[in-house]
């Protein structure tokens, strides 16, 4: 068994906190400065106590969901053992899942964040048809800090498919990272403050999403969609409803639904005021349907194609690199502002500049958040400056302060002002 610098055991979900380093003690303080409002405070938590929740790592369940030849998915154990979990085995196993020998999944099951490690080995059974699969996941607060204990997800759940029912780890993992939860009216651990969501996305996350997803996710994630980005962001921004299809694996589609969120970031007070929030959901399947039906704007990812049929769930369909919407309404959005390339171009060219002055993989993620967080702030800051004015006439020259095309960008424009309920007069340029 690996062990501290002070000779003292170290499980494998731990970290030795004896040897200092930037990250570490980056982390350390920010826990250190964070505590989770403790029972009988919940009535009284200040709105920056509710961030905290958002930012908290601490675990609010552990579980193992496993495929059963004759009931299909199933949770075979958990803790605690009267926490809903009802459509976690659906979301633990994505469709398709028995293609591929390894998967991750990001979920959201009500008010908390998931990640499930998956992962299916040939065993000489009839009883499980040859073959053995099997989810090891969590639930917490907040998405931000999810990845960080994947490493040991995966060794778990490479250790129940060779040594089924040993949960002792897994067990021990919980007491020692278990949530302390506001007091609830009913025994079983339910929801977390509400108010958390109107925190997502958000600038200041920049210290938890560092270490969020793996170097590379914002890279990959421009790379396959070039200039389609442009897209996506006003999608994004006006709070549409969004949904990722793509065949198994789904943890790229899930990395996806994590950058399509960054393309909202506001800072500009007042921006999201009246508005739904643009809320990540990740991976879905059709147990999500009901939800997903009650939601004024999310995005999320499946591997169900059957999703493509329901219309009534979505504003943009993306098919791996296909974007497409069946709103008329909407579709002038699809095509391409001559600002949407050169948003783009200049988006490129200072990634590039970043990574010739620049050693760390972070800064990558940080200006990405950054560039749409600006350039979103341009937008309502101007609006805001004529909203001030006395004429409220909103001119080509506002428009070309926004960085938006005054003619390819009009029907965008059109649709922000419904959306947030901006009330100026904006002169017709789409043609003329």
């Amino acid at each position: 068994m690996e062990k501290r610098s002070d000779g003292a055991p170290l499980l494998d979900w731990q970290e030795d906190n004896s040897i200092s380093s930037p990250v570490r003690d980056e982390q350390r303080q920010a826990s250190n400065a964070q505590t989770l409002p403790r029972p009988g405070e919940a009535d009284v938590a200040k709105e920056h106590e509710q961030v905290n929740w958002e930012t908290k790592d601490q675990i609010v369940a552990v579980f193992v969901v496993t495929f059963d030849t004759r009931s299909g998915n199933m949770v075979e154990w958990c803790v605690p053992h009267d926490i809903d979990l009802d459509g976690v085995e659906f979301k633990s196993m994505a469709s398709g899942s028995h293609r591929v020998s390894s998967d991750f999944i990001y979920m959201r099951k009500g008010p908390y964040f998931g990640l499930a490690c998956f992962a299916n080995i040939p065993v000489e059974s009839e009883v499980e048809r040859g073959v053995r699969m099997k989810s090891v996941g969590i639930l917490t607060p907040s998405y931000t800090m999810l990845y960080h204990h994947m490493p040991f997800l995966e060794n778990q759940v490479r250790t129940l498919l060779q040594n089924p029912g040993q949960y002792s780890v897994l067990e021990a993992f919980y007491e020692d990272r278990r949530a302390v939860l506001p007091a609830q009216k009913t025994s079983h651990i339910s929801s977390c403050p509400a108010s958390v969501y109107k925190f997502m996305p958000s600038i200041n996350l920049y210290s938890e999403r560092k270490i969020t997803h793996p170097a590379g996710c914002v890279s990959q994630f421009m790379q396959f969609f070039g200039e389609q980005i442009m897209v996506l962001w006003k999608f994004a921004l006006l709070r549409r409803r969004v949904l990722f299809f793509s065949p198994p694996p789904a943890g790229p589609a899930c990395y996806r639904v994590y950058c399509c969120c960054i393309l909202a970031s506001v800072s500009t007070p007042g921006a999201g005021t009246g508005v739904p929030q643009f809320r990540p959901y990740f991976y879905v399947s059709v147990a999500d349907i009901g939800t997903l039906d009650t939601e004024l704007s999310f995005v999320a990812c499946t591997t169900e194609k059957i999703f493509e049929e329901k219309k009534f769930l979505y504003d943009l369909y993306v098919d791996r690199q296909n974007v497409m919407t069946h709103r008329e309404s909407l579709k002038p959005l699809l095509r391409l502002s001559s600002a949407d390339k050169e948003r783009y171009r200049r988006l490129v060219e200072q990634r590039e500049m970043l990574a010739c002055t620049q050693e760390s993989v972070s800064s990558d993620e940080e200006h990405f958040i950054l560039f749409f967080t600006e350039q979103n702030n341009r937008i309502f800051q101007t609006l805001f400056e004529v909203v001030g004015n006395s004429d409220r006439t909103l001119t080509e020259k506002h428009i070309q302060d926004m960085g938006l095309d005054p003619e390819g960008d009009h029907s965008f424009l059109v649709n922000i002002l419904e959306t947030y309920g901006i009330d100026v007069t904006l002169i017709d340029t789409s043609c003329c």
